[in-house]
């Protein structure tokens, strides 16, 4: 499982190849060797736009669409989408660490052995995406959608859940034992097979309680 760069951007394999990006990011291009930093791209078009061997840093994109890109081995950081869409994007062997993902689509994406380090996902559409040796450690994922979602491997450490939806998710090897908060508001079912705590199992009663139909009552 890919895990987080210890000290950053120095430390990555190829930063002795990257060279500064200066130019406008277009449409179904590849680039490689490159350092994004401190840029914001606001509606761009850069659909099916491949990054091999990157590194982003500091840098914004709102709105825009990048349906069907790859990245493939790149490094992210302080990182913000807002209201973009990034649908059927594939990610490998990538880490986004202390970013902000709002408002972003990215149904149907594939990600494999990628880390998420410190990142917030408010209201993000994850809905039929593969998640695969993927790691959400100390993120904060609230009104995330699931939904038919298959997640393999995956773990979230550190981890905050609220009101995250996961109905008709397929799911083998989900550790959920190292999340703070399990706030599962759809899909309750889809737990199946999964591992918790303990105390989780507290956090999910309401919620187990409303699916399979209990009443509880104190008097």
């Amino acid at each position: 499982m890919h895990t987080p760069t210890p000290w950053g951007l120095p430390s990555l394999p190829f930063a002795h190849r990257l060279e500064p990006f200066t130019d406008d990011l277009e449409r179904d291009e590849v680039y490689e060797w490159l350092h994004f930093d401190g840029r914001t791209f606001d509606g761009i078009d850069g659909g099916m736009t491949r990054f091999n061997e990157c590194a982003l840093s500091s840098v914004t994109f709102t709105g825009g669409r990048f349906r069907r890109a790859r990245l493939d081995t790149v490094w992210l950081d302080t990182i913000r989408t807002v209201g973009s869409d990034l649908a059927e994007t594939s990610l490998l062997d990538t880490e986004c660490r202390s970013s902000l993902l709002a408002g972003t689509q990215l149904h149907g994406s594939q990600m494999r052995r990628t880390v998420f380090p410190h990142c917030k996902f408010d209201s993000v559409n994850l809905r039929a995406a593969r998640l695969r040796d993927v790691t959400f450690a100390d993120c904060l994922l609230r009104d995330v959608d699931f939904a038919g979602a298959s997640l393999t491997d995956v773990s979230f450490p550190g981890t905050t859940l609220e009101r995250v939806d996961l109905t008709k998710a397929a799911r083998a090897r989900v550790d959920l034992r190292e999340a703070t908060t399990l706030g599962i508001t759809s899909g309750v079912e889809a737990l199946k097979g999964a591992t918790i705590s303990t105390l989780q199992l507290f956090d999910l009663a309401p919620a187990l309680a409303q699916h399979i139909g209990l009443t509880v009552k104190d008097s």
